[in-house]
């Protein structure tokens, strides 16, 4: 099999600790962390945007969102792997581009997350721009149907920009597209974006459900759960930007009146109780942007953790 990965390249090796597997031939995991950086970008100036650096820096936090894997943690009710020995949690490093090849890097993702999901493992992909969500989703093809759960301050069902069509300003777009997606839920939605007046039109005709920060602040997290058919596969698309910036504040479009953290970890919760979460981003997160404490890379890390810590309570890798 051709190297579809290679290893982080400073600071932390892995993501919380997690044992690095860069070869995927045959991969044995239970959990696994997968970083892709780079999208596909509008012009020039944007092909190392700043939301390149995330993955590493969400992995150099590491010791500031879990300071002892071993230890009691209240989010999940009990460690990071619940005590679990036989839980395998591997990083399989970073999707690069081939500079000989562009674009290259969105058919070597895809292929790596089925990688992943052959072994029955959860992958959870750090990006990057919201563009990454577009060749990640597809891999889940054999998944079908999957709900797309998608927490956005924007809406992202632009066509195209500037030619391009799977950039960040159109992976729901492109998941309409996809016969696997069934069910579209976005949740956080407010303030202004790239969406133009038929974009929305688009999305309200394909029957998604659009759900802004307004009425979630309204009805509640439960109410918005509900309304998520019971029993299925969801794939969770995180933006950075659509969590409220007081506790995300490292993102390119902050708007206030964004999902709390508890709304979020809610959501995490409430979906690996209602049938399987089968996958996750967490996308557009700008370091340099970041404050001293380095908030926005350890609530994207607190995040993942409460997926691992929930998805193990629930069963999801004990072996039959």
């Amino acid at each position: 099999m051709e190297q579809l990965t290679v290893a982080p390249r400073t600071g932390h090796k892995t993501l919380l600790y997690s044992e690095l597997v860069t070869n995927l031939e045959n991969l044995q995991a239970d959990i696994a962390i997968l970083g892709m950086p780079f999208g596909s970008a509008y012009g020039p100036r944007s092909y190392t945007n700043d939301q390149t650096n995330a993955p590493q820096a969400i992995r150099d936090v590491s010791d500031r969102i879990v300071r002892h894997p071993d230890h009691y943690d209240f989010d999940i009710d009990g460690p990071l792997l619940q005590g679990r020995d036989d839980i395998r949690f591997v990083d399989c490093g970073d999707v690069l581009p081939d500079l000989n090849k562009p674009g290259d890097h969105y058919r070597r993702v895809e292929i790596a997350v089925r990688e992943i999901l052959k072994t029955k493992a959860l992958p959870i992909v750090l990006g990057g721009d919201h563009g990454i969500t577009t060749p990640v989703l597809r891999a889940f093809s054999d998944l079908a149907p999957i709900t797309l759960v998608h927490v956005d301050a924007h809406l992202d069902w632009r066509d195209d920009v500037n030619g391009i069509k799977d950039g960040l300003s159109s992976p729901i777009r492109r998941a309409s597209e996809m016969t696997h997606v069934a069910k579209i839920v976005q949740i956080g939605l407010r303030a202004q974006g790239s969406g133009r007046p038929e974009d929305y039109e688009f999305a309200k005709n394909y029957g998604a459900e659009l759900i802004s920060a307004y009425e979630l602040h309204e009805v509640g997290m439960q109410a918005v759960l509900d309304r998520i058919p019971d029993g299925g596969n969801y794939y969770l698309s995180i933006d950075a930007d659509g969590l409220d910036p007081t506790i995300m504040p490292a993102v390119d479009g902050p708007a206030p009146g964004g999902v709390s953290f508890i709304q979020a970890r809610q959501l995490i919760h409430g979906l690996v109780k209602k049938g399987r979460v089968v996958g996750m981003d967490i996308v557009e997160i700008q370091p340099s942007k970041d404050n001293a404490s380095k908030v926005t890379c350890v609530t994207a890390g607190r995040l993942i953790v409460n997926l691992i810590g929930a998805s193990i309570k629930a069963g999801y890798f004990d072996k039959k």
